[in-house]
This record gives structure tokens, sequence and C-alpha cells, in this order.
């Protein structure tokens, strides 16, 4: 198994951010995540907005952590720790290998953070309970053993409305899904704990988000992870003095996020949030799920789904009496994380990186700054047998991405003998040369014979281009299981046309290499950290940015 790392990259913005290019970088309040000083200086922004008693009240919020969680959340408390955040919806049975590849980051920049600065910080996984995009979650794939790729999909009941994922509970579907991805994975010396870890969380009825926090606790123990649920009651409450500001001032909200998006624009980036008129950066729960709010003429809201009309002081005592039906949308989410959580640097995907610098106005109406953004570890797993195959063909990764029938077209023509395309390209310029001779000839007997000459002409054309044609099948047949190899190889590394970090279930990896290859992955989101932490204060180049899904 190899496990290449694959820098991120995405919009012009995110390159020129990991680039340290202005005008991006001015969007990201000048700090870098190369740099060890940007941190140092984050702390003295966070250190004033949290004192012993907010990090105990987190510290009560916080989930997993591995076996030395409390002693490492007593030194947090009592030394004045940080935190580096991350999160993702839950993610059926742990969701695509990126979640795994997220928080490994996050604990591995903690660690760094934490020798440098000589103050405990402590990676924390922001599981999005609070999200509703059913269809986004509701699937998780992987090649099965006959080599195809099987999708394993959550049965949600006919008609169910879009509730946040923490509220329904799903019957029998949770342990429906876990029975197909555990049919479609081999049993090996290392799969016993990783079925256990899928059994323990998802073998009975429950919510998604119960399931996915349980396996979430115990895959990623070994590196420290704690995780925070906002939707619980105490994170749901202590959030609500954002959630309330948001609702009083959405009209002065909605212009300065719209001057933010303007100034992004005329520097020349394009929005990753779209921004919609007379929309509050909040969702409201109703018996229709989880409705995006607008604001009404007459200072009140309105519901985007049911077009429900709720007066300020309704909505106030709304959420007064049920904190959690009032969430934030994914602009103001970090405000709410930055509130409940010393977050010194945030470890995000491209898509992330490029919506931060949308949320500064919303951050500095908290009195606030957006935390550090340092992108996440990107990498392709490559077995053995893959990479014989990749190798025979003499191809770059980024190559398998393309549809198969085209590559392996291509792959086939390259292949046609030298005789044969000579000969074939010698016969075009012969007959393209004699058509010419007889247009000329016949020209001088009737002008509009030529048009009959060109005809020929394409007709000798096409032919030629039908043999070159059934010269190429006639490779494919001879190549065909060759052929077959690559498309396999397609299907392990850009299953769909899309990258393997963004489709494959981590446990098509964790059932065939164990712990070992987690320890990999470890480090190799160690080696992925920008220089920042690993030489405090010393002038690095900026991290290039390279392409990845």
């Amino acid at each position: 198994m190899k496990i290449v790392p694959r820098p991120i990259s995405g919009a012009s913005l995110v390159s020129d951010y990991l680039a340290a290019r202005e005008p991006a970088l001015g969007f990201y309040g000048g700090l870098r995540p190369d740099r060890l000083d940007s941190y140092r200086a984050k702390t003295l922004e966070v250190e004033p907005h949290f004192d012993r008693a907010a990090r105990e009240r987190l510290a009560a919020h916080l989930g997993g952590g591995g076996e030395d969680a409390r002693e490492r959340l007593r030194s947090f408390v009592e030394e004045g720790g940080f935190a580096v955040t991350t999160g993702q919806q839950p993610g059926l049975l742990g969701g695509p290998l990126f979640e795994l590849y997220k928080a490994l980051s996050a604990a591995a920049l903690a660690r760094r953070l934490q020798g440098a600065l000589g103050r405990p910080v402590i990676p924390v996984f922001w599981l999005a309970t609070q999200d509703h995009d059913w269809e986004e979650v509701r699937r998780t794939h992987l090649p099965d053993m006959d080599n195809e790729l099987a999708s394993v999909e959550l049965a949600l009941p006919e008609g169910m409305p879009a509730h946040s994922f923490h509220q329904p509970e799903l019957s029998d579907a949770l342990p429906e899904a876990r029975t197909r991805l555990l049919e479609a994975l081999p049993t090996t010396d290392f799969s016993e704990p990783y079925r256990a870890m899928l059994d323990e969380s998802h073998g009975e009825a429950r919510g998604l988000a119960d399931a996915e926090e349980a396996l979430l606790q115990q895959l990623l123990a070994p590196a420290g992870v704690f995780i925070l649920r906002p939707d619980r009651a105490d994170p749901a409450r202590a959030a609500l003095p954002v959630l309330l500001a948001e609702l009083s001032e959405a009209s002065e909200r909605e212009t300065a996020v719209g001057e933010r998006g303007r100034a992004l624009e005329e520097a020349g980036y394009a929005l990753q949030v779209p921004l919609m008129a007379g929309g509050v950066n909040l969702f409201v729960s109703t018996d229709r799920g989880r409705e995006r709010l607008f604001r009404t003429e007459d200072g009140g809201f309105h519901t985007r789904g049911s077009d429900r009309r709720i007066p300020l002081s309704e909505l106030r005592e709304l959420v007064q009496a049920d904190p959690a039906r009032l969430t934030p949308n994914v602009l103001l989410r970090p405000v709410v994380e930055s509130t409940l959580v010393p977050t010194l640097a945030y470890v995000a995907g491209p898509g992330e990186t490029a919506y931060f610098p949308q949320t500064a106005p919303l951050f500095a109406a908290a009195g606030r700054t957006p935390p550090i953004v340092h992108p996440r570890l990107s990498a392709v797993l490559i077995e053995s047998k893959v990479e014989k195959v990749v190798e025979k063909f003499g191809l770059e990764l980024d190559q398998l991405s393309r549809p198969h029938h085209e590559l392996a077209g291509d792959l086939t023509r390259d292949e046609i003998p030298s005789e044969v395309r000579s000969a074939i390209g010698g016969l075009r310029g012969e007959l393209a040369r004699r058509c010419r001779e007889v247009a000329d000839a016949v020209a001088k007997v009737d002008p509009t014979l030529k048009g009959s000459v060109d005809g020929v002409r394409r007709q000798g054309f096409s032919a030629l281009d039908d043999l070159e044609k059934k010269v190429t099948q006639a490779l494919k047949r001879e190549n065909e299981i060759a052929l077959q190899q690559l498309e396999k190889a397609q299907l392990h590394l850009f299953p769909q046309g899309t990258p393997q970090e963004r489709v494959i279930s981590p446990f098509y990896y964790l059932f065939r290499y164990g712990h070992g290859l987690f320890e990999e992955l470890e480090a190799s989101a160690e080696s992925a950290l920008l220089p920042s932490a690993a030489a405090p204060d010393s002038e690095r180049p900026p991290a290039s940015a390279g392409s990845t899904g």
C-alpha cells in the first residue's frame, strides 16, 4: 500500500491563499497557516474570550478523546488550553476517506502547536448533527470482493421531512446498511476490531447522529480526537446569544456580508456560498423539517419552505424553550464554534477554505476574528495491484480521472503499429493530392464537378477513419484483459470519475491493512502540515497549491 499525499486546490482564492499571495491573504486576516508567529498572534486574539469557566463548560460537552481524554481535558482547563477544530456532517458508516483525513490533520496540527506554543492544544471534531442534507450523507461506496463499486444506501422513510440529522430514529435502516457494508468487506487478520466498531455503533435502531458519534469516538480514539455535538442541550443553549444577535441584526448582517461578497468578486474571486436577498444566516426546525429563515418587511421572519410567518418575539420564545430548534447556516456556524471553542485553526477542505473569507463580517459582529484556515491532508491510497497497472500503462494519476472509454481509446490509438499508422497517413496524403489533380482536370470540363471530387475525397477520408477505428478495435480486443485491469484501477483511484477520498469508505482499507494503515495516515497528516509549527518563526517559502478533488 502506498500513500500519495496531494496538496489541496480549488478556486483561485484557495490557490492564492495557500501561496500567500495578495489580495487573497488579506481576506484571511493576513494570518498564514505556514507561520508559527500567526498562531502565536491568534492565541492573543482568542485568550480574552475564554476563562477557566468557559473551558470547563467546553470540556463537559466533549466526548471521545481516547484513553487519556480525562487527563488531557484537565490540563486543557487548568493550563488555559486552545483547540484545533475541524468538522463534517455525520456521513453514513463513517463517511468517505476525507472525513478521516480531516480528523487526523487536526490531531497532527494540535500536537505540533502544543509543542511549539507550550500550551495544551486539543483536536476537536465538530460533528455537524444540525445539518439536514440527507441526500449528501445517505450513501457510502467501496470496491466489493468482485472488484465492482458497491453502493450502500440508507433507506429513508418515504416523505420524511428534512429534519436535522440528530432528530429521526431510523428504525432498522442503520443495521441494514451496516449489514450490506459488511457483506462487501472481507474477513482478514485485521478486520475484527473494525467489524466490532460497526456492530456496536450501527447494530441497533438509533439516529444517524448517535451512530456516527459512537463510531467516530472509537475510530478516532488512537489519534486523541474529541467530538463535539452542537445539538446537545448545553452547547445549543450556549450558542443562543450568537443566534439571537443574528435575528436582531439580520438586516445589518445581510448588508455587511453582501459588501464582503462584492469585495471578493471585485478582487476577481467567485463566491463559494451564494447570497440570497432577505436571507438570514439561520434555520429553524418546524414540523416540515429544518427551514431557512428570511426577513419580512415588518421586521419579522418567514420560512422558505412552508412560508410560515413568525414574529421576532415568537421566535425568541420558541428557542428559549428549545434552543436546538434554531441553528446556524454554513457562514454563521464557524462563529458559533469559535464562541464555544478557543479555536486557533480550522482544518478545512477546498470548499471550506474558499468560503471562510465570507464569514469575516459575522465574526466582527460577534467581536471576534476567524481562525487560521489550515488545509487538510489530501491523499490517494494505491494498493500494489493497482500500482502495477498504473506503472504498466505509464500513466500519471490525474489521467486516470478521465472516462474509461476515452482513456482506453487514446491508449490503444497510441499502440497502433508505426507501419500501419505510416501507411494510413501516406494513403491520406496521396488521396488528398490525387483529388486536387482530378479537381483541376475536371474544372476545365465543368467547374461544377469540383463538388463531386470533394465528395469523393470526404468518402475516402471517412473510409480511412473507419479503417483506423477497426484497427483500434482489434487492438482493444487483443488488449482486453489489460484494459479491464485499467478500468479496475480507475475504479479504485477515481470511482465515478471522482477522487477516491470523496467516495470510498475508509473501512475498505482498514479491513485489509489494519491499524498499521491508520498509523501511516497519521504520519502522512503530520508530514503534510505546513512548515509553520515545524520551524518556529523561520521564513519558509509558502506552500504551493496542487491539484486534487
